[in-house]
C-alpha cells in the first residue's frame, strides 16, 4: 500500500538507526528481502536472524547479501566464535527489533518468556522496542489460543503489533492472516525509530481530516485543489503508532487506509463538516489538515452540461468555514490544530488564522517550495501556538513532520 515511508528519514536520527530483523518460518519470509534491501539503501544498519524453519523458505546467503553483513542462525548461536554471547551482543546492539513473519510458535514463546533459539534468546536479552508482523493460515490465526497470546503479548509496552491483512493466502484460503506489506512495516519502523517506542497517545482519540474536497458543477466537473491527503495519512499513521484511537475523515484518495484506523470517506466540504462535527465530541485532539474548498458552484446540474451550455461567468457561493465552526463547539480539554498552506510570507496569515479562529496550534507550511506541500512525500513548516511559541520544521518526510507535530502537541 502507499504509505508515508520515506527512506531518507530513517537516518535523520543517527542515534537510532540499528535494526535487527528476526525471520520466522513462513512463506511470507520472501517479503523480508524487500524490507532488508530498502533499509540498507536508506543507510540503516541491519542485522538478520533466521530461525531454523525460516531457512526452509529463504537462505542466510540471500539476506547476508542484501544486508551486507552475515546473517545469523542457530548454528551461529552455538559456535564459540564470539568474545561475548551472541544473543547478548545483538540484544544490546539493536535500537529496534522486527520479527517478520511472526509464527504462532514464536508468538507463544514470546508470550510466556520462553527462549530456545537465537531469536528468542536475543529478544529476552534486549530492551529495545519489538515490532511484530504475524503471518499464518486463517484458521491458525483465529484460534482462541493464538488470539489470546497475541492480546497478552501486546499488553507489554515493548511490543508493537501490525495486524494481519485479508486476502488470498499461500494455502489458497481467502481470509485473514496475510503479513503486512513491506511499505507498511517500513512506515512503522520509521515511527518507532523516531519515538523510541513510546506510546504517549494511549487513551487519546485523534480526529483528523485529510485530502481535498470537490464541489461539483455537474457529474463530471468540479472545483478542487491538488491535495492528495498524504499529510493527513501521515498524521493518522503517526497517531496510530503512538497508541491513539484514530478517526480519519478524508476526501477522494488513491492510498489505502492503514489497518487500525477508522476511515470515513467524503467528497464535498458540506459532507466533511457534518462528519467532523458528529465526531467532535469524542475527540481529544482534532487536526484539520484537509484542503477544504472556500466556494462552490451556486447551481448544480444532475446531467452533464454540454460545452455550449457552460456559463461564461460561474456563479459561486461561499462554503461554511469548518474549522471555525469546530472552534466554537470544542471543549476546554480538546486541542484544535489547523493548517495554513501559504505562498510567500507564511507566518503572518497563519498567526491571523490562529487568533481569528481560536485555534490551539496552527501549522504554516509553504506550498511554493520544491518537494514540499501538495502531492509531495515531504513537507516543511512552522508550528505556532496561542502561547506564542514557534518551532521551525526543516524539510523532512511527512511522517517525520507528523511525529514532530505530536511532539509539539504533547
Amino acid at each position: 500500500m502507499p504509505s508515508a515511508f520515506n527512506p531518507k528519514s530513517l537516518t535523520s536520527n543517527r542515534k537510532l538507526n540499528r535494526v535487527l530483523i528476526g525471520v520466522g518460518g513462513g512463506i511470507a519470509a520472501y517479503k523480508v528481502c524487500q524490507l532488508v534491501s530498502t533499509l540498507f539503501q536508506a543507510g540503516v544498519e541491519i542485522r538478520v536472524i533466521l530461525t531454523r524453519s525460516a531457512q526452509e523458505f529463504i537462505t542466510p546467503l540471500t539476506l547476508a547479501t542484501l544486508s551486507r553483513h552475515c546473517a545469523y542462525t542457530d548454528d551461529s548461536f552455538w559456535q564459540p566464535t564470539h568474545s561475548r554471547p551472541l544473543h547478548i551482543e545483538l540484544g544490546e546492539w539493536a535500537d529496534l527489533l522486527v520479527i517478520a513473519p511472526l509464527t504462532a510458535n514464536t508468538l507463544a514463546k514470546l508470550t510466556y518468556g520462553m527462549s530456545d533459539n537465537l531469536l528468542t534468546n536475543t529478544v529476552l536479552a534486549s530492551t529495545c522496542p519489538v515490532l511484530l508482523a504475524p503471518a499464518m493460515n486463517t484458521d491458525m490465526w483465529e484460534q482462541l489460543a493464538v488470539q489470546r497470546n497475541w492480546r497478552q503479548l501486546l499488553t507489554d509496552s515493548r511490543y508493537h503489533g501490525l495486524g494481519t491483512a485479508s486476502g488470498l493466502l499461500a494455502c489458497d484460503r481467502i481470509g485473514a492472516g496475510r503479513m503486512a506489506e513491506p511499505p507498511e512495516i517500513l512506515t512503522y519502523i520509521q515511527s518507532l525509530l523516531h519515538t523510541g517506542g513510546k506510546r504517549d497517545l494511549i487513551g487519546k482519540r485523534v480526529l483528523i481530516s485529510a485530502g481535498g474536497t470537490r464541489e461539483y458543477l455537474d457529474p463530471v466537473r468540479f472545483i478542487g485543489n491538488p491535495s492528495t491527503g498524504k499529510m493527513g495519512l501521515a498524521l493518522a499513521q503517526a497517531a496510530l503508532h503512538r497508541g491513539a484511537n484514530v478517526t480519519l475523515v478524508h476526501g477522494p484518495a488513491t492510498w489505502d487506509v492503514p489497518l487500525g484506523v477508522q476511515a470515513i470517506p467524503v467528497v464535498s466540504a458540506e459532507e466533511m463538516q457534518q462528519v467532523m462535527q458528529s465526531n467532535l465530541a469524542n475527540a481529544d485532539v482534532i487536526i484539520m489538515s484537509a484542503a477544504v474548498a472556500d466556494v462552490k458552484p451556486r447551481d448544480y446540474s444532475t446531467e452533464k452540461l454540454p460545452k455550449r451550455s457552460l456559463p461564461q461567468a460561474l456563479p459561486l457561493e461561499p462554503i461554511p468555514d469548518i474549522i471555525a465552526q469546530l472552534a466554537k463547539l470544542k471543549q476546554p480539554h480538546q486541542r484544535l490544530i489547523g493548517f495554513a498552506a501559504q505562498t510567500g510570507d507564511i507566518v503572518t496569515p497563519a498567526l491571523e488564522k490562529l487568533q481569528n479562529k481560536n485555534l490551539d496550534i496552527i501549522v504554516a507550511n509553504p506550498i511554493d517550495q520544491s518537494d514540499s506541500g501538495f502531492g509531495s512525500d515531504n513537507n516543511q513548516a512552522i508550528f505556532l501556538d496561542k502561547q506564542g511559541h514557534q518551532v521551525e520544521i526543516a524539510p523532512c518526510s511527512k511522517l517525520d513532520m507528523a511525529h514532530q507535530l505530536f511532539d509539539f502537541v504533547m
